[in-house]
């Protein structure tokens, strides 16, 4: 009697004042949810490279151009102007903290670069001069960022690199995990989206995007989109970026060129459709790795496999296999090498 009693009640309890209550404690009918988000907010900077309140990784190898790239695109969002086939609709106050230059040197690089837009970005940029020494991963590091994200309302902060702004051990999971909950705290305690410049593992492969960044697994499961930076064989310097999204389908890789005069990247074309891995990889082929690197256990052999010859896992494996069976390497104590 009593539940047929409680439920009677609960039938008879008016659907506003239900309604009000839930949406007291942030429960919200789908009714209200439609009403209230009626749509995405739009990226920051289009199409969805920086979502708003979202987290963009900037990798590569060193020397790529990975921190003139996010000083270009921290003065596009500071002018509301767009570069390098990304377009930016507003201006947006930006925070750039990085760690790699010297002050002086750091606004003589961005003086150059001014040269292109004039002072459309001089009210909305802001550099922190103090940034060198305080760790994010600390609870007073991470009081200093949002002091002065807060001090100057920013929408946008840039760290230039991740591993400045931390002292743990990049190949711990529960390390960078902890890392990533402190990125977390910077972007909900400040309301800025982040863009942060990081660099990627030596064994990526050819075509991993979101992986191949160091401390992977964590920072794979915090960011809302990756941007990397490849080398490619050109006289001048030229980049093919790669992208991957999480919430939208990624652009088609392209080409960027570095006019050194402005130190502004500009497109250059499309990036070269990818060439089709071969089918089979020869033991000849897994010989001349391990002459070139040495013994290897079987997952750095096979990782090596991969990136010489651009192939997939699974016949870098079965390379291996045909090569052992063969005769062409041996397996002892737990490494492989060439026959003696």
């Amino acid at each position: 009697m009593n539940n047929l009693a409680n439920a009677s009640s609960i039938q008879q309890y008016p659907a506003t004042a239900v309604a009000s209550a839930a949406a007291a404690i942030g429960v919200l009918s789908l009714g209200q949810l439609l009403e209230h988000h009626p749509a995405p907010v739009p990226s920051l900077i289009e199409p969805g490279l920086l979502p708003s309140s979202g987290i963009l990784f900037i990798g590569g190898e060193p020397k790529l151009g990975k921190s003139v790239l996010a000083a270009n695109l921290a003065l596009a969002l500071a002018s509301g102007s767009s570069r390098a086939s990304f377009q930016v609709s507003t201006p947006r106050r930006v925070l750039i903290c990085q760690f790699e230059l010297p002050t002086s040197q750091f606004a003589q690089r961005l003086d150059t670069m001014r040269q292109s837009i004039g002072s459309a970005a001089d009210s909305n940029l802001f550099v922190d001069t103090a940034a060198g020494g305080h760790l994010l991963s600390t609870p007073l590091g991470l009081e200093h960022f949002l002091g002065s994200a807060r001090a100057v309302n920013a929408e946008v902060i840039i760290l230039d690199p991740l591993y400045s702004t931390h002292d743990q051990d990049e190949n711990d999971t529960r390390a960078m995990s902890a890392l990533c909950q402190s990125l977390l705290r910077l972007r909900d305690g400040s309301g800025a989206a982040l863009i942060v410049i990081h660099h990627v593992r030596k064994a990526a492969g050819r075509h991993e995007i979101g992986s191949a960044f160091r401390g992977s697994s964590a920072l794979h499961a915090v960011g809302d989109s990756y941007l990397l930076l490849s080398r490619l064989p050109s006289e001048t310097p030229t980049v093919e970026l790669r992208f991957q999204f999480r919430y939208a389908a990624a652009p088609p890789p392209r080409l960027l060129s570095l006019d050194p005069n402005t130190l502004w990247f500009d497109t250059c074309g499309a990036a070269p459709a990818p060439v089709r891995a071969p089918r089979k990889v020869a033991a000849a082929n897994v010989q001349r790795v391990l002459a070139e690197t040495g013994p290897a256990r079987f997952n750095q052999l096979r990782q090596r496999i991969m990136d010489q010859s651009e192939c997939s896992r699974r016949t870098a494996q079965l390379a291996i296999q045909r090569a052992s069976k063969e005769g062409s390497i041996t397996y002892d104590e737990g490494l492989y090498r060439l026959p003696s």
